[in-house]
């Protein structure tokens, strides 16, 4: 069946792009007369040829074509091969979508893999008792983060035109009729002639609130709607198998960094943040009144033919009577009269009107009021669905929508508390003490419950930030409710002294206090951001001194038992390559896992991962699986960002797709079920100790060539359009630290996107092979390695992704990129290096996975990538010639300024064809 299925379907992905094709045929013939239609269709045969033969002529041919394109066609051209990547992208989702439909057309015994059914039935399967699921279901937690971290590259207007194209593709699947076909083709054409006729570059970098904006059309759009139907859903598949209605709480939740996370980015102050909030309030109330209004529409119930329940009365006549409103014309129709009344408390909420709802939990109040009394009269088997989802989407968002995450340097907050101790004379220069001295210092500032600050203090304007950021939080919390900000997260956190400065901070805004009597009551979770590889080893021990501080276990109490500690998969793959951050993340959570369990803490990780395969990328159901399983029981995070926005979430089919195998992901794991064929999925302590020698090995390898080769940085930066990344205005941060050109302070995003654009794709992939091949000469034992692969889900994650990233990387291209390396000796050097390695890798992967070609077990993805080669390799051979020229100086101004933009195209089209760039 599945085989059937993926070949069926395999087939719909080439009929759909050869349509889309066939239609932007046409729109480039309109737009551009057979001069660029000709021009695009020769250079795209040429490319398929090259893939195809490998013919050093064809290669020839096709660059020659290219390097005497007109300038005056030049932009169209890329536009075209940019715009046909992006409606494959579009057809591959459709296929997607399809793919989901087909299994639900099927018989019942036949299930898609990795779907709720699926897990649902895996649970019965292994005689999962009810008093287990109850236990399951009070462990589930998934938190998915959006962030504004700058790699998604296309435009939200070019976002919208995606999504409407591919609506229509859907509608052309179930269009029965000649004349039905034929208008949603005349649709689908005005479409990608609005796309064509639609800038694609920002002209300038988004401010903060547009970035908040660009997040919150997610919400508005998907997942307002889609989180209360995978809840639904998993609610009503427990009952089918169990006869049992559980009632499930809300595990799966998205929340936000855009508009809270300040580090490194001057332009989110504390006033950004608040305002981040106010816009979050207004959607969440807008879409309340929308789901009211239906509501107030389908409940006509009339008392004179139900049982209305008397608290439901009570309540109706209260409202009147407290809104002096009188409510609906037909006061039998009990249920539009209450509804109308909420309507109106929602309005006034908007005003913030005393007469409005103070808290979401007295929205859900009345909410329940409803459904207790519809209890009286309607099936309880079947639920009014369209009531359970409101109710749901009230718990789910309240009126804050998603939780706000707050981020900042842990060096700001050490600069700040040395001014404000040097003036209460605590400690002359707090920075310049050692470690314990500070912790002393701090200890003593929090057992103390008089404040340090005065509200007549006077400080430097980054003090005042800081203090005015966590004064803000309060004055959140207080306006929004309690989950509107509820984590504090501290980057570069290095030491026990990191974490107390913010709680002495979080107590000179009221949102942590000591009691005399020695009770601790504490509103914000404190939260280390673990990032470098020695950030990573030394983390287990900092995190033991911490929990043994009396009073920060108090803090903990306070907030539950619980500790929330995020990993930086971006930072730690940049400083010891893809193999070794990987495994001292894995090590990490688990070391620190015991020490939380032997101190009776529950622990939560935040896994920030990236889009790319160099920042911890990949689907996010093969993340979870990857984790450690004894972590995944208190709660996870993981971070969205940048184009992984767009590809998972834009389209519901799709959105509901990823989060429901990332929460069948979660139900399996957490019961520990085992794989399919017996296999305990967790590792051996000898196959642990393989993973940490083959890690030492790839470190070895990774950092000769990044940190003590000296030629090194020059290369990266003549070899990738890094410089030119910085033009292309997808992001309000800066792309270093500080404005600094140290780097160790470029950012892990561009140093990947960097990477990906020129078809490198270093950091997903280098010294794993060395290290793999050394364990191998050492061990000789190959079948140690595929055991790993077969049984690990961590081991066989990383395998798989190296899988990937080799596949996507194309040396043949890459040299094209080397060639711009002026000093000869650096580009043989370096370049030999990355293409011996790159043999290496991929030999082992192969001898591992025992497969004739890499990506053989992913026939899909495979099939994927080959389509998009072609229109691909073009736009690469296009970057490179219009870098050389901006980067040659020949140009005046003007011209240079045209031709950084026609490069800042390829980018896009690039970005759109490999797709997890960033």
């Amino acid at each position: 069946m599945e085989e059937n299925l993926q070949e069926k379907n395999s087939v719909s992905i080439l009929r759909d792009a050869d349509y889309l094709s066939k239609i932007l045929d046409d729109v480039l013939l309109n737009e551009g007369g057979e001069v660029l239609l000709e021009k695009v269709n020769k250079i795209r045969t040429l490319s398929i040829n090259l893939r195809e033969t490998k013919d050093k002529e064809v290669y020839k041919e096709i660059k020659d074509e290219i390097s005497k394109l007109n300038p005056s066609i030049r932009p169209n051209v890329i536009r075209a091969f940019s715009v046909q990547l992006h409606l494959l992208n579009i057809a591959e989702q459709n296929y997607r979508t399809r793919r989901r439909r087909e299994y639900q057309a099927q018989d019942a015994n036949i299930i898609q893999p990795g779907s709720l059914e699926a897990a649902v039935k895996e649970l019965t399967d292994n005689d999962i008792t009810p008093d287990q699921i109850s236990g399951l279901l009070e462990k589930l937690s998934l938190e998915l983060i959006i962030t504004a971290h700058p790699t998604e590259a296309t435009r939200r207007t070019i976002l919208q035109i995606h999504q409407r194209i591919a609506d229509l593709l859907t509608n052309w699947d179930y269009a029965y009729t000649r004349y039905e076909k034929k208008i949603i083709k005349e649709r689908i054409a005005n479409e990608i002639t609005i796309l064509w006729q639609t800038q694609e570059i920002r002209e300038k970098k988004p401010s903060v609130m547009k970035e908040v904006s660009n997040g919150l059309f997610y919400f508005d759009k998907v997942l307002f709607d889609v989180l209360p139907r995978i809840h639904e859903d998993l609610e009503d598949l427990l009952y089918e198998k169990y006869n049992q209605r559980w009632d499930i709480p809300s595990f799966l939740r998205f929340g936000s960094w855009i508009g809270g996370d300040r580090d490194g980015n001057p332009n989110v102050k504390a006033t950004t943040t608040f305002e981040t909030l106010k816009r979050h309030r207004e959607l969440a109330l807008e879409k309340y009144n929308e789901a009211l209004e239906t509501l107030h529409g389908r409940l006509s119930h009339s008392a004179k033919k139900i049982e209305v329940s008397e608290e439901l009365v009570e309540s109706i006549k209260k409202d009147k009577q407290d809104l002096k409103y009188d409510g609906w014309h037909k006061q039998d129709e009990v249920y539009r009269d209450k509804l109308s009344l909420m309507l109106k408390k929602l309005a006034y909420t908007r005003e913030d009107h005393k007469l409005g709802y103070q808290k979401a939990e007295e929205l859900l109040e009345d909410l329940y009021l409803i459904r207790d009394s519809m209890v009286k009269h309607h099936p309880n088997h079947n639920p009014i669905k369209l009531l359970r989802k409101v109710i749901r989407q009230v718990d789910l968002f309240g009126f804050h929508l998603a939780s706000l995450d707050v981020r900042n340097h842990s060096g700001e907050h050490e600069s700040a508390l040395t001014e404000i101790l040097r003036k209460v004379n605590i400690s002359e220069d707090y920075k310049a003490l050692d470690e314990d001295e500070k912790v002393k210092v701090l200890t003593k500032v929090l057992e103390n419950p008089r404040p340090l600050i005065s509200i007549y203090d006077e400080f430097n304007a980054d003090t005042s930030e800081v203090i005015d950021t966590f004064r803000m939080i309060k004055r959140a919390q207080d306006t929004f409710g309690l989950r509107a900000i509820e984590v504090y997260l501290i980057s570069m956190t290095t030491s026990v002294s990191d974490l107390l400065e913010v709680l002495v901070l979080a107590k000179e805004a009221g949102l942590y206090r000591v009691y005399p009597n020695g009770k601790v009551v504490s509103r914000i979770h404190v939260a280390p951001l673990l990032e470098t590889i020695d950030d990573l080893k030394h983390g287990p021990e900092m995190m033991k001194k911490i929990l043994d501080i009396p009073l920060y276990r108090k803090h903990l109490s306070a907030r539950g038992d619980l500790q929330e500690i995020m990993l930086g998969y971006s930072d730690s793959s940049k400083d010891g390559g893809n193999i070794t951050a990987n495994w001292e993340l894995y090590k990490a959570q688990q070391e620190i896992h015991d020490i939380a369990s032997n101190h009776g803490l529950k622990l939560k990780y935040f896994h920030g991962r990236g889009g790319s395969l160099g920042r911890g990328g990949g689907p996010l159901y093969s993340s979870l699986l990857s984790q450690p399983a004894v972590t995944l029981g208190d709660g996870v995070k993981i971070t969205e960002q940048g184009e992984v926005l767009s590809s998972r979430y834009l389209l519901h089919d799709i959105a509901y797709r990823s989060l429901e195998q990332a929460t069948s992901t979660l139900l399996t794991s957490i019961m520990g079920l085992n794989n399919e064929d017996g296999q305990s999925m967790q590792p051996t302590e000898q196959e642990e100790h393989t993973m940490a020698e083959i890690s030492e090995y790839a470190l070895d390898k990774y950092q000769q060539l990044i940190f003590k080769d000296p030629g090194f940085i020059t290369y990266f930066n003549e070899a990738t359009p890094l410089h030119e990344l910085g033009a292309l205005n997808i992001g309000s941060r800066p792309m270093k630290r500080k404005g600094s050109s140290r780097f160790e302070d470029l950012r892990a995003i561009p140093w990947v996107f960097a990477w990906t654009q020129s078809r490198q794709l270093l950091p997903a992939w280098y010294a794993a092979g060395t290290g793999f091949k050394k364990y191998l000469d050492k061990t000789n034992n190959i079948d140690e390695l595929r055991q790993m692969y077969n049984h690990w889900p961590f081991f066989k994650a990383t395998i798989n992704n190296l899988q990937m990233a080799l596949t996507k990387a194309d040396l043949e291209t890459a040299k094209e990129y080397a060639n711009m390396v002026k000093d000869t000796e650096i580009r043989d050097r370096i370049f030999g290096a990355i293409s011996e390695e790159y043999q290496v890798t991929k030999d082992v992967v192969l001898q591992i996975t025992e497969q004739d070609e890499l990506l053989d077990h992913q026939p899909n993805i495979k099939e994927s990538v080959r389509l998009r080669n072609p229109l691909v390799d073009p736009l690469n051979q296009l970057q490179v010639q219009l870098v050389s020229q901006v980067r040659s100086g020949e140009e005046d101004d003007e011209q240079a300024n045209e031709l950084l933009m026609e490069a800042l195209l390829t980018i896009n089209g690039v970005a759109a064809g490999l797709r997890n760039t960033g």
